[in-house]
């Protein structure tokens, strides 16, 4: 198969145990292999259509559906999102995945680690 471009998530597998004072396990989650062309036609009409909003909440609430629901398809659910990723930062690293599947621009993060890999 062609070298599709994914991007990742990191999420906190432990959050429980963190609180408890052990150390974090990570859990990397990509993207789907295949993202496509209509998930980024809705990826730029997400971005038109979240200026629009009034709350800094409602932004929030939407930025984390779309990318739980259109971007992952299900992979993670909005729980996840809110309870096992890190706060700082972390509504970043949520409109990178927005602007990676509208323009295709993976993180820096991501490129990193995937020139690591192999």
């Amino acid at each position: 198969m062609a070298n599709l471009k994914r991007n990742m998530l990191e999420l906190v597998k432990n959050p429980e145990a963190i609180a408890k004072g052990e150390e974090p396990e990570i859990e990397k989650v990509w993207t789907p292999a295949f993202i496509s062309l209509r998930v980024a036609r809705n990826a730029i009409q997400f971005i038109n259509d979240i200026e629009l909003e009034v709350s800094e909440s409602d932004k929030f609430d939407k930025l984390v559906d779309f990318v739980a629901n259109e971007i992952y398809a299900g992979k993670i659910t909005k729980d996840d999102i809110y309870n096992r990723m890190h706060a700082p930062g972390g509504k970043e690293v949520l409109w990178d995945q927005v602007v990676f599947v509208a323009q295709g621009q993976q993180s820096d993060e991501t490129k990193n680690f995937l020139a690591k890999k192999g």
